[in-house]
C-alpha cells in the first residue's frame, strides 16, 4: 500500500577520499571510436572545504583527460579541462554521457563486465583508486564533438 512512499535507493559508494564520496563508476567505449572509452561516476563533496579535481591516470589508459561541454550554438562541444574541475563543497556533480567525464585513449578495447582501475587525484583530497564497472557501448548522439 505504500510502496511508493519509499525513499529512492542511496548509491553505494564505490570509494572516498577525504571528504569526498565516488558513486556508481562506470566506463565504456565509443561504438565509433573502440579505443577510446568515456569514464563516468557521481562525487559527493562533504566537508566544509572546496577541492579540485585535478586529474586520473590508469594502467590501462595511454591518456585519461578530465573533459567537459562547451555550448556552441545550438550544438554542444567537448573541451579539456586544463585546470581540473573545481568541487564546491556539500555538492554532488554527476559525471555522464555529454557532461563531465573522463576520456581515455586505449591500446585496446575495454572488455565488458571487466573492472577498469583508475586513480583520481584531488588538490586537498588526494588520491585515490577507483575500480570502474564497463559496460557496453551506448549511442550517445549523431557524433562525439571535440572542441578544434
Amino acid at each position: 500500500m505504500f510502496s511508493s512512499l519509499r525513499r529512492p535507493k542511496k548509491a553505494e559508494t564505490a570509494a572516498r577520499v577525504g571528504q569526498i564520496e565516488i558513486q556508481e563508476p562506470w566506463a565504456r567505449t565509443l561504438p565509433e571510436m573502440p579505443q577510446t572509452a568515456g569514464a563516468f561516476m557521481t562525487l559527493v563533496i562533504g566537508g566544509s572545504e572546496p577541492d579540485r579535481l585535478l586529474g586520473a591516470t590508469g594502467p590501462a589508459a595511454s591518456s585519461c583527460e578530465l573533459h567537459g561541454i562547451r555550448v556552441t550554438g545550438p550544438g554542444i562541444s567537448m573541451v579539456r579541462l586544463e585546470g581540473g574541475l573545481y568541487l564546491h563543497y556539500g555538492t554532488t556533480i554527476v559525471f555522464k554521457p555529454r557532461g563531465y567525464h573522463l576520456m581515455l585513449q586505449l591500446p585496446a578495447p575495454l572488455v565488458v563486465g571487466e573492472r577498469l582501475p583508475i586513480t583520481l587525484a584531488f588538490e586537498r583530497a588526494g588520491r585515490v583508486d577507483v575500480s570502474f564497472e564497463v559496460k557496453p557501448p551506448g549511442q550517445i548522439g549523431e557524433k562525439v564533438l571535440h572542441a578544434p
